[in-house]
C-alpha cells in the first residue's frame, strides 16, 4: 500500500497556471501597478481598493476586498523577491477583526514569455487546511478570470 505524503496532506499548497494574451511586462505591471490592480483584484463582484504597495524586498503591500454585501476583507504582507518582469514573491495574510492576522502564506508568481502571450505560474503555500486552500483557489481563479478580461479588453484592446 502506498504511503501518503503527510506533509502535503497537513500543509496544502495551491498551484494555478494561466496564460494571458499580453506581453510579460504588461502582465507583470497588472500585478504591480496599484491603478491596474484595483481593476481586476478580487473575486467576481468584489471591489478592490489598494492601500499600500511598496514594490521592493521588505516593502509592504496592503489592500481591501469589498464583498457585494459591503463587508471589508483586508489582506497584507511583505515583498520577499521582486524581479521585473519575471518573478514576484510576497507573503499574504488576512487581517482579522480582532486585530490579529490569519496564518501567513507565501505567494510565488513566475511570468514566462510564450510568443505574444505570457504564462503565469502562481504558487501559494502553506495553508493551515484544505478548506483554506480551496477557498483561496476559488477567489484567485475568479480574480485571474477578471485579470484576463482586463488585459484583453482594457489594456490590449485599447
Amino acid at each position: 500500500m502506498p504511503t501518503l505524503n503527510r506533509s502535503l496532506q497537513e500543509k496544502p499548497e495551491l498551484l494555478i497556471e494561466r496564460s494571458f494574451a499580453a506581453p510579460r511586462d504588461v502582465v507583470f505591471r497588472a500585478w504591480t501597478d496599484p491603478q491596474w490592480m484595483v481593476q481586476w483584484g478580487g473575486p467576481k463582484d468584489f471591489i478592490a481598493r489598494g492601500d499600500q504597495l511598496d514594490l521592493r524586498p521588505g516593502g509592504i503591500h496592503r489592500a481591501c476586498l469589498i464583498a457585494p454585501n459591503g463587508d471589508e476583507h483586508w489582506v497584507s504582507g511583505k515583498y520577499i523577491d521582486v524581479q521585473p518582469p519575471r518573478r514576484l514573491v510576497f507573503t499574504h495574510a488576512w487581517e482579522l477583526a480582532n486585530g490579529e492576522r490569519s496564518p501567513e502564506t507565501v505567494v510565488t508568481i513566475e511570468f514566462t514569455e510564450k510568443g505574444d502571450a505570457t504564462h503565469m505560474r502562481f504558487h501559494q503555500a502553506f495553508f493551515e487546511s484544505i478548506e483554506s486552500r480551496d477557498g483561496h483557489e476559488g477567489g484567485w481563479s475568479e480574480s485571474f478570470d477578471r485579470l484576463k478580461r482586463f488585459l484583453e479588453n482594457d489594456v490590449m484592446g485599447s
